[in-house]
């Protein structure tokens, strides 16, 4: 059974920071594309950042570059998500999602408020 659990989630205030991780466990983790999306209230869902080839490649949306960085730990079949400068507007359920060939798996979301 494959389930990937996410954590990390939080309040927190314009500037500051928070890592996210999603622990990937039924899976050959080393295989597939792990990414990270988001979705605001009354918003689509959208691709923040992922990451192949083991943590060879990556790639961000533009509003997140120089501010996020998306990695993995192998070993642990987790990717993580590390958010600074964090804006209102980063503001949403964050899900974490793994895809390889026809195979596509998501977690159930995080929850991320930036507010003062």
């Amino acid at each position: 059974q494959v389930q990937l659990v996410e954590s990390g989630g939080g309040l927190v205030q314009p500037g500051g920071s928070l890592r996210l991780s999603c622990a990937a466990s039924g899976i050959n983790f080393g295989i597939y594309t792990m990414s990270w999306y988001r979705q605001a209230p009354g918003k689509e869902r959208e691709l923040v950042a992922d990451i192949g080839g083991a943590g060879t490649r990556t790639s961000y949306a533009d509003s997140v570059k120089g501010r996020f960085t998306i990695s993995v730990a192998n070993a642990k079949n987790t990717v993580y998500l590390q958010m600074n400068s964090l804006k209102p507007e980063d503001t949403g359920v964050y899900y974490c999602k793994a895809a390889w060939s026809m195979r596509t798996y998501w977690g159930q979301g995080t929850q991320v408020t930036v507010s003062s």
